[in-house]
């Protein structure tokens, strides 16, 4: 897979890509990040990435020409109807759609290049969206100084649920989410700690009472945590 970040601010990801999951799997070439300034794409001599916007109020707006162009140069056009099979160009944005685990599993198995365009000041001229944008995606709901972060959090969301990234094949399956509840308790070395135990049922061995043991803790810590999955799945909704 590869990922490229549009940004204006290319420094704020430093090396944010350089450590854990995510930097084995750029070793490995299982996935390739690139950061782009979008700024190399603006059409004048000032490197204008933003203006004033029409109709009056407050803040800038970034400004369609750059992105337009930076699309074009990543992915031949503009016309996402024309992009190449499995390119998918996301603007993340607080009135995108909420990321869910389904949602990062989807563009885990179906994206072979992936497009961020990170939002900055008051939003993105809307033409971006209606033209160039095949999702608009949210990370929550609250604003944030930019799409940097957001970018962030959904590129370690997909890289880590890519085809041996994780080194194991069912440590993806059983995070929190994906299977609908929240992960259940762990417990390592040693087995007291301050007259702490570890549960027995953990030490005994027996897979059958260890499996059914943690589908109760995640049972039980999803109706304490986020009572609300359990509803979705009652409704027969995606969560």
């Amino acid at each position: 897979m590869r990922i490229d970040v549009l940004t204006i601010f290319p420094e704020f990801f430093g090396q944010v890509f350089d450590f854990g999951i995510i930097r084995r799997a750029r070793k490995a070439d299982i996935v390739q990040i690139n950061v782009i300034d979008i700024r190399e794409f603006a059409v004048d001599k000032h490197k204008m990435t933003d203006d004033r916007p029409f109709g009056g109020g407050d803040g800038m707006v970034m400004k369609p020409e750059p992105i337009f162009a930076a699309v074009k140069h990543l992915l031949g056009t503009t016309d996402r109807e024309g992009y190449p099979e499995g390119s998918r160009v996301i603007l993340l944005s607080p009135q995108g759609k909420p990321l869910k685990q389904p949602m990062a599993e989807s563009l885990a198995e179906d994206a072979d290049h992936i497009v961020l365009i990170c939002g900055r000041y008051e939003g993105v001229d809307e033409r971006v969206n209606e033209t160039l944008v095949t999702d608009e995606i949210s990370i929550g709901d609250y604003v944030l100084s930019g799409g940097e972060p957001a970018a962030i959090v959904l590129t370690d969301a997909i890289v880590r649920l890519l085809p041996d990234a994780l080194g194991s094949e069912t440590s993806a399956e059983n995070d929190s989410f994906s299977n609908g509840l929240l992960d259940c308790p762990h417990y390592t070395r040693p087995a007291e700690f301050m007259g702490m135990k570890v549960p027995e049922v953990l030490l005994n061995g027996n897979h059958a009472e260890i499996d059914k043991w943690r589908h109760e803790k995640a049972l039980e810590k999803t109706k304490k945590n986020r009572p609300d999955l359990l509803k979705i799945g009652e409704d027969g909704e995606s969560g």
